[in-house]
C-alpha cells in the first residue's frame, strides 16, 4: 500500500514532477497567507465587537433610568431603544434577570451573575446556541448590565473573506502549475537535447556534438557532453589510426615471411629448381629477422594499448634503480660496442616502475641503434630545482631533422634514415605515454655532441 505510491512518483516524468513541485510549493504558501490574513481578520472582527459591546455597555449604563412597574429596580432607559440587541439587568440579591417587554432575555452564565456581585467587573463570552456576542459590566451594587448582539453578520463576513481567500489561492495553485509546466518545459529543453544526442550517439554512433545557447547550468552541462563527445570522437580517431598504421606495419614483414616461405616450400617439390645453401640460409635467416620483427611490434602494440589504459599510479619509485635497471638491460642488447656515459642523481616519484624501466629502456636503445661503432651514448639524471628531474639521453648519431622533430613521438613514425634500420616506430610514442601518465613531458632536440638529445622529465622529489 505504500511502495505502489512511491513508483508511481518514480515512474513520473521530470517535468511533471516539477510541475507538481511548483505548484504544492505554492499551495503551502497561499494556505499559510490565507490562514494568516483570515486569523488576522477574525480577531480584528471581533476584537471590534467586543469594542462595540464595551461602548454600548458604558452608554447605557450613563443613559437616565426607568423604575419598572413589575420590579422594586431601575433599567437604563436606553433599553426601551435598543433593537439590535437583547439587553437586560441582573440583580444579584433576588438573583433575577430584568429585561423590557415583549423582547427576548439576553443568555447568562455564572461569571455574569459575580460581575453583579462585584467579584468582576466584566465577562464577555459568547454564547453558541443563540450565536451571540454576551457582555456584562457592573452596573448598580448588586447589580449588572448584560448586552447580547447578534455574531451573523460578522459570521458572514469571514463566511465571504474565506470563500475569497479560497478562489483567490486556487488561482494562485493553477497559475502556480502552469508557471511550472512552463518553466519545467523551457528548463528542461536542453536535458531533452542531450538526452534525444545520447539516444543517437547509442543508436548511430554520431558524434556530432550539440548546440549551446545561454550560459547558465545547463549550458555548462552541454559543453561538458560536448566535451565528453569529442574525447570519444578523438579516441575512436586514435584507436582507428593505430589500427590501420599497425595493419600497415604489420603487412610488410607478413608478406615478405610469407613469399621467403612459399619459395622454402616450392623448393622442395620434386620438380622444382632446388635452392642452394647459402640461398636457404639467407631465407631462413630473413625469417627469423621478420619473425623477430613482429614479436617487437607486437610487443610494442600491447604495451602501447596497455599505457593507453587509465591507471591509477601509486607506487614509491627509486627512479635511480629503474634507470640502472633499464642501463643494464641496454647493455645487453647492445651490439656495437658503445660506451655509456652514466651520472645520476637521487630522485623518487609515485608511479610505475615497470613503465618508467621500458620508457628508460626505449630512450637507450633508440641511442644505441643511431650511434656509430665505439661511440659515447651519455645518459644523466639530474635535478631542477622546481620539483622536477629529467633523464636525458644523447648519442653520437647523424641527429634528428628539423622536419623529423615535430613526430618523433607519433605512433609509427620513422623518418627516413631510420626506415632502413630495424624497429616498430612505437617506442617514442611509448616513452611519450609514461611521461603524461607520470604528470611529466618528454621532448627531443639536438645533443651537443651533434646527434639527438631525448629528455623525459618527471616530478617527484630529491
Amino acid at each position: 500500500m505504500i511502495l505502489e505510491p512511491q513508483g508511481r512518483l518514480q515512474r513520473a516524468s521530470l517535468r511533471a514532477r516539477v510541475t507538481w513541485l511548483a505548484a504544492f510549493c505554492v499551495a503551502g504558501a497561499v494556505a499559510l497567507v490565507s490562514l494568516g490574513a483570515y486569523m488576522v481578520v477574525r480577531k480584528s472582527t471581533y476584537d471590534a465587537l467586543d469594542d462595540g459591546l464595551r461602548q454600548r455597555a458604558a452608554t447605557v449604563a450613563n443613559s437616565k433610568k426607568v423604575t419598572s412597574p413589575d420590579e422594586v429596580a431601575n433599567y437604563p432607559a436606553a433599553f426601551l431603544a435598543a433593537g439590535d440587541v437583547k439587553m437586560g439587568v441582573l440583580l444579584a440579591d433576588s438573583g433575577k434577570l430584568i429585561y423590557p417587554k415583549e423582547s427576548v432575555p439576553p443568555p447568562t452564565v455564572q461569571e455574569a451573575w459575580d460581575v453583579a456581585d462585584g467579584e468582576r467587573e466584566e465577562f464577555i463570552w459568547t454564547d453558541h446556541k443563540t450565536e451571540t456576542r454576551v457582555i456584562a459590566v457592573g452596573y448598580q451594587p448588586g447589580q449588572a448590565i448584560i448586552i447580547a448582539q447578534s455574531m451573523t453578520p460578522q459570521r458572514t463576513t469571514l463566511a465571504k473573506l474565506s470563500v475569497v481567500l479560497l478562489l483567490i489561492g486556487g488561482a494562485g495553485v493553477l497559475l502556480a502549475a502552469i508557471a511550472g509546466t512552463a518553466v519545467a518545459r523551457t528548463s528542461l529543453r536542453p536535458v531533452q537535447r542531450l538526452t534525444e544526442a545520447t539516444e543517437r550517439v547509442t543508436n548511430t554512433g554520431d558524434l556530432t556534438p550539440i548546440p549551446v545557447s545561454g550560459d547558465d547550468e545547463l549550458a555548462r552541462l552541454t559543453h561538458s557532453f560536448n566535451a565528453m563527445l569529442g574525447a570519444v570522437a578523438e579516441s575512436q580517431e586514435r584507436q582507428r589510426r593505430l589500427v590501420a598504421d599497425a595493419g600497415h606495419e604489420l603487412r610488410t614483414p607478413l608478406t615478405s615471411m610469407r613469399t621467403n616461405l612459399e619459395l622454402l616450400l616450392a623448393s622442395e617439390r620434386p620438380d622444382a629448381p632446388t635452392l642452394s645453401d647459402e640461398d636457404k640460409r639467407e631465407i631462413q635467416s630473413d625469417v627469423r629477422g621478420q619473425l623477430d620483427e613482429l614479436t617487437t611490434l607486437i610487443g610494442d602494440l600491447v604495451e602501447l594499448a596497455r599505457e593507453d589504459a587509465p591507471q591509477v599510479v601509486h607506487e614509491p619509485v627509486d627512479l635511480v634503480e629503474v634507470v640502472e635497471r633499464s642501463l643494464d638491460r641496454a647493455r645487453r642488447r647492445a651490439s656495437n660496442n658503445v660506451r655509456f656515459d652514466v651520472q645520476l642523481q637521487p630522485w623518487t616519484l609515485l608511479g610505475d616502475s615497470s613503465a618508467l624501466e621500458r620508457a628508460v629502456l626505449n630512450l637507450l636503445d633508440n641511442a644505441v641503434k643511431f650511434s656509430p661503432p665505439a661511440s659515447t651514448v651519455r645518459l644523466g639524471l639530474r635535478q631542477l630545482g622546481d620539483g622536477s628531474a629529467v633523464v636525458e639521453v644523447a648519442d653520437a648519431g647523424p641527429g634528428i631533422a628539423d622536419a623529423d622533430l615535430p613526430h618523433v613521438f607519433e605512433r609509427f613514425y620513422r623518418s627516413s634514415e631510420a626506415r632502413t634500420l630495424p624497429g616498430s616506430g612505437l617506442g617514442l610514442a611509448i616513452v611519450k605515454q609514461v611521461a603524461q601518465r607520470h604528470g611529466g613531458t618528454a621532448t627531443a632536440g639536438r645533443a651537443p655532441e651533434g646527434g639527438a638529445l631525448f629528455t623525459l622529465r618527471l616530478p617527484g622529489r630529491p
